[in-house]
């Protein structure tokens, strides 16, 4: 069985990013569903582990450079994860114990520095915890784990197995 290389998985991956991308933009504005904080920080995290993969089919690089875009791409999707994961959690908790909703992204990033953007987005707030859509019960930060998980799946395939 013939394997596919790994600059045509990294050109997959970067598709499958590509495609949540679209999807995300698409649940914004067909649908009107607003992100919120924790939300657009996935976001960049699809993107980034989208770009690690680009540049890597882009390049071409040989098995230490695969191994070594691949371990990119895992951190930034594994961040991307805990994200999520915190978004569910936060999604979780019972109505009295949700955080109350915080000033727009907006806004924040006009008044704070970034570091206290950070820490009050990763701490969440009352609209991280609105479960706005769901499929099959799992809303929008599950079925994000899940593409993250898919993510990290592959690329730990081209470490252990990387096919110029």
């Amino acid at each position: 069985m013939n394997l596919p290389s790994s600059r045509s998985i990294n050109f997959l991956i970067f598709a499958g990013c590509t495609a949540l991308m679209g999807i995300a933009l698409f649940m914004e504005h067909a649908m009107d569903l607003e992100p919120c904080p924790l939300c657009i920080l996935q976001r960049v995290m699809v993107i980034v582990t989208g770009l690690v993969t680009l540049i890597a089919a882009v390049h071409h690089p040989g098995v230490r450079g695969i191994r070594v875009y691949a371990i990119g791409a895992i951190l930034a999707a594994a961040l991307g994860a805990a994200l999520a994961i915190r978004q569910l959690w936060l999604q979780s908790l019972p109505k009295d114990q949700v955080p109350a909703c915080g000033p727009g992204l907006d806004y924040l990033l006009e008044v704070l520095p970034l570091t206290e953007v950070l820490n009050m987005i990763l701490t969440g707030d009352g609209s991280c915890a609105e479960i706005a859509w769901t499929l099959f019960g799992i809303s929008i930060p599950g079925w994000t784990l899940v593409g993250f998980i898919g993510l990290i799946a592959i690329n730990v395939f081209q470490i252990v197995r990387p096919i110029r």
